[in-house]
């Protein structure tokens, strides 16, 4: 089929009859190929505009915490991680964690995403008492925790299952799971940039276990390795067939789908495909966009798709927002991860996404981690600063 007659048979799409207009691996493919960007953005807005007729975009006030670069994956396209042994290792204390969240309070956040290495000096304890010490002293703030390979490195280290680790965790008090970790869910582009973080499966089964739990979720996806396009819908294909189970089996699954483009300018992967990177690897802006269409287009079974601003900048989030992105991410306050290997933009406050909203047309609002809202005071002042009448994009 034709990307023309794929779109022309998604615009009859309606949130009752998803199921009947569910796109094929093969037609995600031809649109992603093929399609004009100007038409595969439309359709993507107005898919967009069919889920989230009010207008209203969400952002969230958190922020990351990096409570350890130690780390024995070695993924080639991480700048981020030292080998255990090396100088410049570090591991926070509880109390300098404690304060980073103190810092979170005081602009009104809600939630931690806190992720790190692999770090095999850390027993179970050591985890367990953290979430127990956090509850105790923050306990309005969801604690989003460690990503689906940090939980395995966990398990191995203490001698547990995946589902006993979960399960302490969650009685301690965390609340949610970040997706990091599933780059490219595609077993041969996985073992080509993280041999060691083992195979798409293993990703998934804990994305399962915590899913089954009870706990928030959200899917990732880092692309512009030099795969091909087909692998990239096959990646969002994994994560939609685990979510049409979750939602069957446990009512949850994941609350978003988060991409953006892999980051080459100061790692290993980097370097060794120096000279393709701006040809062949990575992704620009356009490609980019193209993405978050195609996902919205894909993913009929989760609402939330997320503009990237870490890696994309401001401008380009904001025009993600009228290609099929709802949501404006968050202000993070701390990045060390991405930023290691070469985006220079760590945080954003709450008026800056503010803005980027509104400039798009968009009403903003915002969330915490489950994608509940919460009162939200605008600042009007800012307006006055634009030349031009902000536009609408509420129909």
């Amino acid at each position: 089929m034709s990307w023309k007659s794929i779109l022309q048979r998604q615009q009859e799409w309606s949130r009752d009859d998803s199921t009947l207009f569910r796109l094929s691996v093969d037609e995600a493919t031809e649109l992603y190929e093929n399609a004009p960007l100007h038409e595969l953005t439309f359709a993507a807005n107005l898919r967009r505009q069919q889920i989230f007729p009010d207008g209203v975009v969400t952002y969230l006030v958190d922020r990351n915490i990096n409570y350890t670069n130690v780390c024995t994956i070695n993924c080639q396209f991480c700048s981020f991680y030292r080998p255990p042994g090396h100088d410049e290792t570090y591991t926070q204390s509880y109390e300098e964690i404690s304060q980073r969240v103190t810092e979170l309070e005081e602009i009104g956040g809600s939630r931690i995403l806190m992720q790190g290495g692999v770090n095999p000096s850390l027993e179970f304890e050591w985890y367990e008492s953290l979430i127990n010490h956090l509850v105790k002293n923050h306990p309005t703030i969801d604690l989003d925790c460690f990503s689906p390979i940090e939980i395995e490195g966990i398990a191995e280290v203490a001698n547990l299952s995946i589902r006993e680790v979960l399960t302490r965790l969650c009685n301690a008090g965390m609340s949610g799971l970040p997706g990091g970790g599933a780059e490219m869910l595609v077993d041969e582009i996985r073992n080509d940039i993280s041999p060691k973080k083992g195979s798409p499966d293993n990703w998934l089964n804990v994305m399962q276990t915590a899913q089954s739990l009870g706990m928030t979720t959200s899917a990732t996806n880092v692309f512009g390795f030099g795969e091909t396009l087909r692998n990239r819908v096959q990646h969002m294909d994994r994560i939609r067939e685990l979510q049409d189970s979750s939602l069957l089996n446990y009512d949850n699954g994941f609350t978003s789908f988060i991409a953006w483009p892999v980051q080459l300018e100061s790692n290993t992967f980097g370097k060794r495909n120096r000279g393709q990177n701006k040809y062949v690897l990575g992704a620009g802006p356009t490609e980019y966009i193209r993405h978050i269409a195609i996902s919205r287009l894909f993913f009929d079974n989760i609402d939330n798709i997320q503009a990237s601003w870490p890696t994309m900048g401001l401008g380009v989030a904001q025009m993600a927002l009228l290609a099929g992105a709802n949501d404006a991410g968050s202000t993070m306050m701390e990045e060390n991860v991405v930023s290691a290997s070469g985006t220079t933009k760590l945080s954003a406050s709450e008026i800056e996404l503010q803005n980027t909203i509104i400039r798009a047309g968009f009403i903003p609002s915002k969330r915490d981690s489950k994608y509940n809202h919460l009162p939200t005071i605008i600042d009007e002042s800012s307006d006055r600063e634009y030349p031009s009448p902000i536009p609408s994009q509420v129909s």
